[in-house]
């Protein structure tokens, strides 16, 4: 007679659950004492990052949970949503400081940091480990052309001011209007981007998600919503120190808007995408990264020109010249590569190849 073995308990935390939990309660409490203790900025700059990188990375675990519920594109609007909460907060804080520029260049900088740095880099960590990679090739074209949309409204009223039409005088009542359309517009494309595709539902996106979810929601949700309270903390202690950093660094503040603030704020994506293309999830992979900068650029940025209205800081859609260029060219070049519905190793390398030139312009402001 043949006796079973016994199932294996089921676990609810795995050991690198309790690294993360760890992590994270050490890097608050370290920007707790270096806000409020007496030491250097760039010291108390640089733990607070971290304890925000920390935060995003919990996070990210708590949505994995609930993603493999949803489908890869509830979870890519859920993870861009909660991702981006970090950088919502960091931005309203900048502007109460009065740090306009910083916030314009990390609107700009995270939409690049995603679609550059972070898909460049997940195409290369899928490529080289997979070869040839393919995606759902509807959803991502639905996605670009929104993200095309989205940045052409964020382009125009900049132009308006350079090319001094009528509409310069009234640029706070302009973006306001273009806030409201672009918070309407991302309302309206939730039905299209919560909905799951048939290859998704029953086939290579099912049987590249094997693990079941370990957390019950209600406990995914309540780390949600620790998370999310100590990241609008610890954002307000990395404002703080923001600005002496900058200074005592000799960076512009340009150059720590696009690139130190927006990979800050990214960490979420910047670990779950790659990680995800990594393990030939390539449609989630796809679905986590580029729903974060079309959310920029749909919410986020609309949501901070709303916010400003409630400090003495007003924030305008119209950015710097370079900043238009670089996200514009930016979004072309992205649509070319993910339209066919593949990606190689070498277009990944290509993507973090432009976002280190255009990070290499900005260097000096």
């Amino acid at each position: 007679m043949t006796v079973e073995a016994a199932p294996t308990p089921h676990r609810i935390f795995e050991r690198s659950d309790f690294m993360v939990f760890g992590l994270c309660a050490v890097a608050v409490g370290a920007a707790a004492v270096t806000r409020y203790a007496n030491v250097p900025s760039v010291v108390a700059f640089i733990v607070a990052g971290a304890a925000v990188a920390c935060l995003a990375s919990l996070v990210g675990r708590s949505v994995e949970q609930l993603g493999d519920r949803f489908g890869a594109g509830a979870t890519g609007v859920l993870q861009g949503a909660l991702g981006n909460l970090p950088e919502l907060f960091i931005g309203f804080f900048a502007l109460k400081a009065g740090l306009v520029s910083v916030v314009q260049s990390a609107i700009i900088g995270s939409i690049l940091s995603n679609i550059l740095l972070v898909l460049g880099l997940a195409f290369v960590a899928g490529g080289l480990k997979h070869g040839t990679q393919t995606f759902n090739s509807e959803r991502a074209r639905t996605t670009m052309v929104l993200m095309v949309l989205a940045t052409g409204a964020l382009v125009l009223p900049s132009l308006a001011s350079y090319v001094h039409t009528p509409a310069e005088p009234h640029e706070k009542a302009l973006s306001i209007f273009v806030a409201i359309i672009l918070l309407v517009v991302f309302a309206l494309s939730l039905p299209a981007s919560l909905k799951r595709s048939a290859s998704t539902a029953s086939g290579a996106g099912a049987a590249a998600h094997t693990e079941p979810p370990r957390w019950p929601i209600w406990l995914a949700v309540a780390l949600l919503a620790v998370a999310s309270g100590c990241a609008a903390l610890v954002s307000d202690w990395f404002v703080y120190a923001l600005e002496p950093a900058i200074e005592a660094l000799g960076i512009s503040q340009a150059f720590a808007g696009l690139v130190i603030v927006a990979i800050a704020g990214n960490a979420i994506e910047n670990v779950i995408g790659i990680k995800l293309a990594w393990k030939n999830q390539s449609d989630y992979a796809l679905s986590v990264i580029i729903n974060s900068p079309l959310q920029i650029a749909l919410v986020l940025a609309p949501a901070l020109v709303l916010l400003s209205l409630l400090t003495a800081t007003t924030l305008t859609l119209v950015f710097a010249p370079m900043l238009i260029m670089a996200v514009a060219i930016t979004v072309i070049a992205v649509a070319f590569i993910v339209f066919d519905g593949e990606s190689t190793w070498l277009e990944g390398a290509c993507l973090v190849a432009l976002y280190a030139i255009i990070g290499a312009v900005f260097w000096w402001g």
